[in-house]
């Protein structure tokens, strides 16, 4: 095996981990996988036998790439922040079957990397998410992300601090029992189905949040309550010939068919068994794109 096959080898084992740093700075699995072809052509280019720690090489690589795509989506204004002006922009979800577990899709979510923590990562500034997500899920050493940032190891620390605040106050703790939000899930889908609005009530939490995305085709809808989110519920569920229970992000959530086609993606925030967030992803072009990677192939 020659240097080239070998260094090609390496990277291959690097794959996974970067395009859980990339998933996580830029919310989008397309701009994820662009993100770490970029740093696979940077490691062609770059002479790395001097470089002791590969992995931790690339990832800082991948770092910054993702720092540079959110600038420059920063500055177009491709995507506003949820919420803002009334627009709802999530960030793609990563789906899985129940029984089925793919390594490379745990890695994409592992540490609880639901949709509602990415949600909140999107309102973050492109510096304070890049010193969040490398110091706090990845553990890269302040003094790795500071040249990235080009700013002092102390400011990169204190960026990472505001970040970590801002994610706390807005991302509570949620139930972690999967069986539990299962039931919840089960709960609400009976419920939507059966059009029965008490037996939804009972599994919403009173304030709960409703945030559906549709793209630019279709108008976002941000609600608020428990009755105003359970009328919606029952509503939408008559469109729906089918809904598949499966993980997104980890966690329990639906994908809805109507023609064979989906629907909707939902992911749940559930906290002391009732929920406290519906995120629903029902924008037709992002929905195709995510069938044509077999994500839907459950």
């Amino acid at each position: 095996m020659d240097g080239a096959e070998l260094l090609a080898g390496r990277f291959e084992a690097e794959r996974a981990g970067l395009r859980a740093v990339a998933y996580r700075m830029l919310g989008s699995l397309a701009e994820a996988e662009d993100a770490v072809q970029e740093a696979w052509f940077r490691l062609g280019r770059t002479d790395v036998s001097e470089v002791k720690n590969l992995g931790g090489w690339l990832t800082t690589v991948v770092g910054r790439i993702c720092l540079d795509m959110l600038r420059s989506r920063a500055s177009r204004r491709e995507e506003p922040l949820p919420e803002q002006d009334g627009t709802v922009r999530l960030p793609d979800p990563v789906i899985t079957p129940l029984t089925t577990v793919d390594p490379e899709q745990e890695v994409l979510v592992a540490d609880s990397v639901g949709i509602a923590l990415m949600i909140v990562l999107e309102t973050l500034s492109p510096a304070e998410r890049l010193a969040f997500v490398l110091h706090d899920m990845f553990d890269v050493p302040f003094d790795d992300i500071a040249p990235v940032l080009g700013r002092t190891t102390v400011s990169t620390r204190q960026l990472a601090s505001r970040a970590r605040r801002r994610v706390r106050g807005a991302v509570p703790a949620a139930d972690t029992d999967l069986s539990r939000k299962r039931d919840v899930v089960d709960a609400f889908l009976a419920a939507a189905r059966g059009g029965d609005f008490e037996a939804l009530l009972a599994v919403l939490d009173p304030a709960v949040v409703a945030r559906s995305d549709g793209g630019t085709l279709l108008p976002g809808v941000l609600q608020r309550g428990a009755s105003d989110v359970a009328s919606q519920a029952i509503a939408f569920a008559r469109f729906a010939a089918e809904a598949r229970l499966v993980l997104v992000n980890g966690s329990p959530g639906v994908v809805s068919f109507a023609g064979g086609r989906p629907l909707s993606v939902m992911s749940f925030t559930i906290r002391e068994g009732r929920i406290t967030a519906l995120d629903i992803l029902t924008d037709p072009t992002r929905l195709a794109a995510l069938a044509g990677d077999q994500t839907f192939d459950l």
